[in-house]
């Protein structure tokens, strides 16, 4: 299965214009954004667990996720919402939810030698000032080229023109980001190519999780 794997072209995909599809697994359903390969792929989905749902798989080339509503637990522990939490290559774990839950989730974009396991609450964890007035950052992993953030944007925040050495990906948690090329609200998940550049701003203001460095092509 391939599912925007072009890696040279710039999306912006309104997750809820797109239909939840059931997994293998009873109880757990996807949104597919992202896909290179079958049931094993390299995948970027919004993954949605019912209550009572649980599983066990190994991560390969590694996971990370985001999770957005509900809780979410493991045998290392409980996640709320607003918790990340990234799994290194060849980790595995018997993921279940009482409550049930929805995440944002990356799987086999690890590099093989990043064997950090990170678990952050965004909510309790200190946010570093930005590079311009009215942004906020909490960073979140960084390994070679690659680097996992949020960022805060206060209404009315507009940043410098710049361009994306290894692409960039957004998915936007709350509120409306914005850059020249459109308005992207809750939910909406964007992939700019390597070498890319915007001018991005937020009126409203708005929160989203950003990756960069990971999308150079071989």
């Amino acid at each position: 299965m391939q599912i925007n794997t072009d890696l040279s072209q710039k999306l912006a995909v309104n997750c809820g214009d797109l239909p939840w599809l059931a997994s293998p697994q009873k109880g757990v359903e996807r949104v597919m954004l992202e896909r290179d390969g079958d049931e094993i792929a390299r995948a970027t989905s919004l993954v949605r667990y019912a209550p009572k749902s649980s599983f066990v798989h190994q991560h390969d080339l590694g996971e990370e996720f985001l999770v957005l509503e509900g809780k979410f637990q493991d045998e290392h522990g409980q996640y709320s919402a607003g918790t990340y939490v990234k799994n290194p290559p060849g980790s595995s774990h018997t993921p279940f939810t009482d409550t049930g839950c929805t995440l944002f989730v990356k799987l086999r974009y690890l590099d093989p030698l990043d064997d950090e396991r990170v678990v952050i609450n965004t909510h309790s964890s200190s946010w570093f000032a930005g590079m311009v007035p009215g942004l906020t950052v909490l960073p979140l992993s960084s390994f070679g080229t690659t680097s996992t953030a949020l960022v805060r944007w206060a209404p009315g925040t507009y940043f410098n023109p710049h361009r994306h050495f290894g692409g960039e990906e957004i998915f936007v948690i709350d509120g409306v980001f914005e850059d020249e090329y459109g308005r992207y609200p809750k939910g909406t998940w964007l992939r700019s190519p390597h070498m890319s550049s915007h001018k991005p701003f937020s009126v409203e203001g708005c929160t989203i999780f950003v990756k960069t460095g990971h999308l150079l092509v071989d």
